[in-house]
């Protein structure tokens, strides 16, 4: 079983990288020549031929999310039961 408290800490590590994400799409998209993307781990500058990565990334992390928060549900509740009958 993971460590929730550790599962936590990476939901919010990937928040805090979709909202530095998306703050750099709007900005780019605002008409920005360039924005500077600090997700805590990395800074770069972006500009609007990122866009397409800048994008793919977004999806990517929400993905990551919906995966960290099942993991937590996973961690906090145990697995969830299935009741399994035949259909005959």
């Amino acid at each position: 079983m993971a460590d929730a408290v550790w599962i936590q800490q990476r939901i919010d590590r990937t928040r805090a990288t979709i909202i530095a994400t998306e703050n750099a799409i709007d900005a780019i998209q605002a008409g920005a020549q360039s924005y500077s993307l600090d997700t805590g781990q990395t800074r770069q500058s972006v500009t609007k031929a990122n866009i397409a990565e800048l994008r793919g990334n977004l999806k990517y992390y929400e993905e990551r999310l919906r995966d960290l928060e099942a993991q937590l549900v996973t961690a906090t509740s145990g697995p969830a039961s299935v009741y399994v009958r035949p259909l005959f």
